[in-house]
């Protein structure tokens, strides 16, 4: 789990970076919103029980503590380069006071349910060109700029988003049967994730033997369903960690995990820090 500390930063970018020989796959989440802009590679993004490709070009959206995982091929004898921007969405919601229409847009991608979390018909020139005249601005800018330039950035790449990208609820998708069955099961698991996990009951569900909803799976997604399963469940604890004033012993049954001490084992495994401490936490 990658929890960037937007609390003292509420926006941090990463323009064209290389990750072809430094990409580690896990499923992972952010504090903040994120966006993804792929320059090179090829692969699958999984969010939202969908499986979805990830090329050239285009442009993923997730929101806070959304758990996906990025799976890029070929690795290293083919280039991974993509530009990250993740942010605070409500410090953005309010510097777009100003623009109701850009604004609607934004919180469409933000708290929305949209078909798919990425932007396919976009102009990679134009893209780039908007790095490129931003970038070095965001760069040179002193401390107390800072902040307002990557707001200024946000604020024309929504507006690219909007003008280029057409309907939001047209986002194409047509998922090849294996990535059917898989997402499937995450379906399953997000319905199921608080309580005991028996995979025999799994398969039955949705009308598979046991070892053929395993090896899918792993297949289609790249991990284990008991490693998607524990990703998904310290996503949510670290969000009732952060939204409620629930006891920790309390956030470990509702996420499935009654068993107190494997729940702070799993969750300082994932985390990097204990749930109390965690909780407490400003940085996290």
């Amino acid at each position: 789990m990658n929890y960037m500390n937007l609390n003292r930063h509420p926006a941090q970018f990463s323009f064209q970076l290389d990750r072809t020989r430094e990409f580690v796959e896990v499923f992972h989440a952010h504090q903040g919103m994120e966006l993804l802009y792929v320059h090179e590679g090829y692969g699958t993004v999984i969010v939202e029980q969908q499986i979805i490709e990830l090329r050239p070009g285009i442009l993923f959206f997730f929101k806070p503590f959304q758990l996906h995982r990025i799976r890029v091929h070929d690795l290293p004898n083919k280039t991974y380069i993509r530009s990250l921007f993740v942010f605070e969405p409500a410090v953005l919601d309010a510097s777009l006071a100003s623009f109701p229409s850009l604004r609607a847009f934004f919180t469409k991608l933000w708290k929305g349910a949209l078909t798919e979390q990425c932007f396919t018909k976009l102009s990679q020139e134009a893209m780039l060109q908007l790095f490129q005249v931003h970038r070095p601005i965001l760069a040179n800018a002193s401390q107390e700029e800072r902040l307002e330039e990557q707001l200024l950035f946000l604020t024309a790449l929504l507006h690219q988003l909007k003008a280029t990208a057409g309907p939001l609820t047209d986002l194409p998708g047509a998922p090849s049967k294996p990535s059917y069955t898989a997402e499937r099961i995450m379906e399953w698991i997000e319905s199921h994730y608080m309580e005991p996990f028996e995979l025999k009951r799994l398969a039955h569900a949705i009308h598979l033997s046991p070892n053929h909803v395993s090896a899918v799976f792993k297949m289609t997604v790249g991990s284990s369903i008991t490693e998607y399963l524990t990703a998904r469940r310290i996503r949510q604890a670290c969000w009732l960690l952060k939204t409620t004033d629930a006891p920790v012993q309390e956030i470990g049954q509702l996420v499935g995990l009654s068993n107190f001490s494997y729940f702070c084992q799993m969750f300082k495994k994932h985390v990097g820090l204990t749930p109390h401490q965690f909780k407490r936490s400003p940085q996290a």
